[in-house]
């Protein structure tokens, strides 16, 4: 489990395909706190620490993973917003995720607003995944409270600390991000579509 809140980057440094499998080298500053067969979050998603080496660290993503997430966009020099587990008995300062990603989105539009930051995105509702007015969203791993929810859209407002220590600088028009829907709303979407 994870709260959402992006401890720091990492910056992939390589990129070895194995079958359909793709290993991912971060290099970051939570390295030497990290532990083989630990669970990290790259982007949203939950993968396991394969290998550590000095200031880098080793994780491997499925052909299944790929297939449903943005990590096989990934190139070298990327960032990836990274967050390792949560400590039980300490505070959850954003929402409860569990690293597993629903789906992707797409960044439509970018407005700054007064100091802020308003993101737009869109994503196939087909796949039944809810946005609510104020509910949450996780967004690259990254725990965001939904504004302007639509039907395929919704907005979410980034303040200067997300934008400057989080991927959210890096994005533009187009951009593909990893979407975590509220893990309450989906229990609830699913049971209502069931009767």
């Amino acid at each position: 489990m994870f709260t959402g809140i992006i401890e720091t980057l990492g910056e992939v440094v390589r990129l070895d395909t194995k079958g359909s499998n793709l290993d991912i080298t971060i290099k970051s500053s939570i390295t030497p706190e990290l532990k083989i067969d630990q669970s990290v979050a790259h982007n949203g998603v939950c993968l396991t620490v394969v290998s550590l080496e000095g200031d880098t660290y080793t994780v491997t993503a499925i052909d299944e993973t790929l297939q449903k997430t943005n990590l096989e966009t990934l190139q070298v020099g990327h960032k990836v917003n990274l967050e390792r587990a949560m400590i039980l008995g300490s505070r959850l300062d954003g929402h409860i995720v569990q690293g597993h990603v629903d789906q992707t989105g797409t960044c439509t539009h970018i407005e700054e607003k007064e100091g802020s930051w308003f993101f737009s995105f869109t994503y196939d509702a087909a796949k039944g995944n809810p946005t609510i007015e104020k509910g949450s969203i996780t967004i690259d791993g990254t725990s965001l409270t939904v504004v302007n929810s639509g039907l395929n859209t919704f907005q979410v407002a980034i303040i200067p600390y997300t934008y400057e220590n989080t991927r959210f600088n890096t994005y533009n028009p187009g951009t593909i991000v990893n979407l975590e829907f509220d893990v309450i709303g989906k229990y609830v979407a699913k049971l209502m579509a069931s009767r």
